[in-house]
């Protein structure tokens, strides 16, 4: 009787060793798995759906004069009492010159909060393309109760963008900087700040 309960206590052992082995090994593969889904949904600035000018040159030459359309979004966090949009929800800008976008915030709320932005370039490939000179996601935003902001983001698109790109998306989400996820500034950081 205690050799059979000594054999189901080292059996149970070893099922939950090797269940606790499997558990750290998917939780080992999460994250390059996490990576190769972020590479070919382009998200967070990552993207292998389109090829790189380097590897296929005959298709990523850009023409001279050549526009492509920006699109502009605007998000806030639910802990965010701030409405946040684009003045003009797109334009078409020309390669190689800078343009200026502007965003409106607006605090809801009854006291000042402070808020950071954290931009998102899609396609994801495009983002190494595209290339902010003035930010307002570059520093903390602070607005006072009631108070309403213009948020400029001046932006140029590199010329070696590839010319199968017709349309890159300018995202932004706001967070209340004091609320904020702790991975809020790693996802700012990947996105090229």
């Amino acid at each position: 009787m205690a050799d059979e309960r000594q054999r189901r206590i080292a059996r149970t052992t070893r099922r939950l060793a090797g269940a606790a082995a499997l558990m750290f090994g998917f939780g080992f593969a999460m994250v390059p798995l996490y990576n190769v889904l972020c590479q070919v949904a382009g998200l967070n600035g990552k993207s292998t759906t389109l090829r790189d000018a380097s590897t296929n040159p005959s298709r990523s030459s850009p023409a001279e004069g050549r526009e492509v359309t920006v699109e502009f979004v605007a998000n806030t966090n639910t802990d965010l009492p701030w409405d946040f949009k684009p003045r003009v929800d797109r334009m078409r800008v020309r390669v190689g010159q800078t343009a200026e976008a502007v965003y409106v915030a607006h605090n809801r709320a009854t006291q000042e909060i402070t808020g950071q932005a954290i931009p998102s370039v899609a396609p994801g490939l495009a983002a190494k393309h595209f290339h902010k000179f003035e930010c307002f996601c570059f520093t903390e935003q602070t607005l006072a109760a009631g108070e309403q902001k213009d948020m400029k983001v001046r932006f140029r698109i590199d010329p070696d963008l590839s010319s199968d790109v017709h349309t890159l998306t300018l995202s932004y989400t706001f967070f209340d900087l004091h609320k904020a996820p702790v991975d809020a500034h790693a996802g700012h950081e990947a996105a090229g700040g």
